[in-house]
């Protein structure tokens, strides 16, 4: 098993972490019945549907 030569300095273990361990925002689309923003894969909030049917009635 490698073992390493010196010990990693914390500017470089804080770069490469800020770097690749970053969270992206959620990504959006739009809702084609009523046009608002909504997650994708899910039920539109405002309007209730999903793929192109009424899953959830709403006033």
């Amino acid at each position: 098993m490698a073992v390493p030569k010196q010990r990693m300095g914390r500017i470089r273990t804080r770069t490469r972490r800020a770097t690749h361990d970053r969270i992206d925002a959620p990504s959006r689309s739009v809702c084609p019945q009523c046009g608002e923003v909504k997650l994708p894969h899910r039920v539109c909030p405002n309007c209730g549907f999903y793929k192109n049917r009424e899953v959830v009635e709403t006033d």
